[in-house]
């Protein structure tokens, strides 16, 4: 029981703190012995052909601001093209973009999901690179600029750019959701800099055009299968902190489940297709961080927070040792933590100390519901979008 309780202990601790740990000195002694990976630098007149792809649906609201925060990118007039394909919206999205002639408007009555509406686009498509971003996030005026030096490299088969959420002075246990990402953002960058980012954000990515393969229409996470079918090519992604993409934190945390929910259902569909990135045979360094920073948070750590609970009081209970009580304290303490953040949040109290532990175990508990989904069939590939918090869009791009 002993043996189970700590086994479970670590990949728990490994999963979340110890892998970071790990790539922190990866890095370092990568750095060492190779010194800091360069930034390419574009030669004058030298930028590939570029085009940026929006797939909206129903976004009539904020078209416009986003068409005005598309337009202000910089980048080479002639070597840029933007394409939004708008298929089954309903609420006007489409007569919006047909008011800006410089955008190239594709449409279809019929809704078949975010990746149909991908894979029409990417069938016209033909710059060297294609930057797919949503419609409810603004891009820094330099992102497409900075995405696109990292294709010098002839190794780099796609670059990700940084999620940013905006996290407004009153928000709620939402604001775990911008700790996460700072964190995640850090791992990116130290995968990015050790060998590869273990897959992309829809938010903001980019692919070279000749790698682009399609993907199955059922599936959930596009943007994650797109790019991690180019790594098992033996490309490397890219990760581009300084290009980034900006949103605001879901409406309230039952928004923000609902999206982890979807994702965890999405990452499970997706290590089942993906064999060959868990294979260390092929790449051992890719497989390394795919393992570590996806499928152990998507798969096993969830089930082995429980069972280290459990074990944990069937130790004390049949042994009576202290140090194992005060190690079960601990692990109860953290869990009364997450209710009263819970507790806390339905009354709309503000407290970090207790919003971060329950955020935490709101992942994990979606990611035992995402799996329900996946497993019963129940999660549609349908984009199904949840609601951000309402911003004056101004104020956004001045933000940005």
């Amino acid at each position: 029981m002993k043996v189970l309780f700590w086994a479970s202990a670590f990949i728990v601790f490994y999963t979340y703190v110890g892998y970071g740990l790990v790539l922190f000195v990866l890095v370092r002694l990568r750095r060492l012995i190779e010194g800091k990976r360069p930034t390419p630098i574009i030669p004058e007149g030298g930028h590939p052909s570029l085009a940026l792809v929006v797939a909206a649906y129903n976004e009539a609201d904020i078209m416009a601001a986003k068409i005005e925060n598309t337009l202000a990118l910089r980048y080479p007039e002639e070597k840029l093209s933007l394409l939004f394909v708008t298929d089954g919206s309903t609420d006007g999205t489409p007569e919006v973009i047909r008011d800006f002639p410089n955008i190239e408007l594709m449409h279809a009555p019929e809704r078949k999901g975010k990746i149909n509406a991908i894979h029409r686009a990417m069938r016209q498509v033909e710059a060297d690179v294609v930057v797919f971003t949503d419609a409810n996030t603004y891009l820094n005026e330099d992102a497409l600029l900075l995405l696109a030096r990292h294709y010098q490299d002839p190794t780099v088969g796609a670059v990700s750019g940084e999620k940013r959420v905006r996290i407004e002075e009153n928000a709620d246990a939402t604001a775990g959701e911008g700790m996460y990402w700072k964190y995640e953002s850090t791992l990116k960058k130290w995968d990015s800099e050790l060998h590869s980012v273990v897959g992309a954000a829809g938010e903001l990515f980019s692919v070279r055009r000749s790698l682009y393969q399609p993907v199955p229409d059922d599936t959930i996470l596009d943007d994650f299968m797109i790019s991690m079918q180019i790594a098992q090519r033996g490309y490397r992604i890219v990760y581009e902190p300084e290009a980034y993409a900006t949103e605001l934190s879901s409406e309230n945390i039952g928004e923000e489940l609902k999206r982890k929910v979807r994702i965890a259902a999405g990452g499970i569909q997706s290590i089942l297709r993906l064999p060959e990135a868990a294979n260390p045979v092929k790449d051992p360094l890719l497989s390394f961080q795919y393992i570590s920073h996806r499928v152990l948070r998507w798969t096993v750590t969830p089930f082995l927070m429980i069972l280290a609970l459990v074990v944990n009081g069937i130790i004390f209970a049949t042994s009576g040792e202290t140090f194992y009580l005060l190690l079960l304290f601990a692990q109860l303490l953290f869990y009364a933590m997450a209710l009263a953040g819970w507790v806390l949040e339905n009354k709309k109290i503000k407290s970090k100390i207790f919003f971060v532990p329950y955020y935490f175990c709101m992942m994990n508990y979606a990611v035992l519901m995402g799996i329900r989904r996946y497993l019963t069939g129940q999660q549609k590939a349908a984009w199904d979008k949840s609601r951000r918090k309402a911003a004056d869009h101004t104020q956004e791009k001045t933000h940005l």
